[in-house]
């Protein structure tokens, strides 16, 4: 029987990006946060953040963490995984992670973390944009000369 796996999330990061090498192997995870709001029956607004935790190996891995930083928004697809482990007591232990397969950046390069975001609508100046990775390829970085469409 097989399935699908996918997530695609736009948020903003909670953090710098930590970069790890792992026996030649580059990982890079951070955290991420998504948020709705809507008004409830009283009228009242509310706001909800959920929090990802993203983890991404090789070359998207280096590039994540030469280019991000906390509060930089992106657009992210990847698959959900489960890893578990024993503490030093014996215990296990659960991580739930979204392995990160694709990262386009959203925010401008040189946009603060707190800047405000044009309309969807508006004319947004030219952005770059992070290609689709696959672990093993031989992936070629930033597109300068692609935009992000909308």
């Amino acid at each position: 029987m097989s399935g699908v796996n996918k997530v695609i999330l736009i948020g903003r990061l909670g953090q710098d990006p930590e970069m790890k090498d792992h026996n030649g192997l580059a990982i890079c995870n951070f955290s991420m946060a998504t948020s709705k709001e809507w008004k409830d029956d009283s009228g009242e607004k509310q706001e909800k953040t959920e929090w990802h935790r993203i983890v991404c190996f090789k070359q998207l891995a280096e590039t994540c963490g030469k280019y991000l930083a906390k509060g930089k928004q992106v657009y992210l697809e990847g698959e959900l995984q489960t890893r578990s482990w024993e503490d030093d007591a014996g215990v296990k232990k659960y991580m739930t992670e979204i392995l990160a397969r694709n990262v386009q950046f959203l925010s401008a390069v040189g946009e603060q973390a707190d800047a405000p975001t044009e309309s969807h609508k508006a004319a947004a100046p030219k952005q770059k944009k992070l290609k689709n990775f696959a672990p093993g390829a031989d992936n070629t970085g930033i597109d300068e000369d692609e935009e992000i469409p909308f």
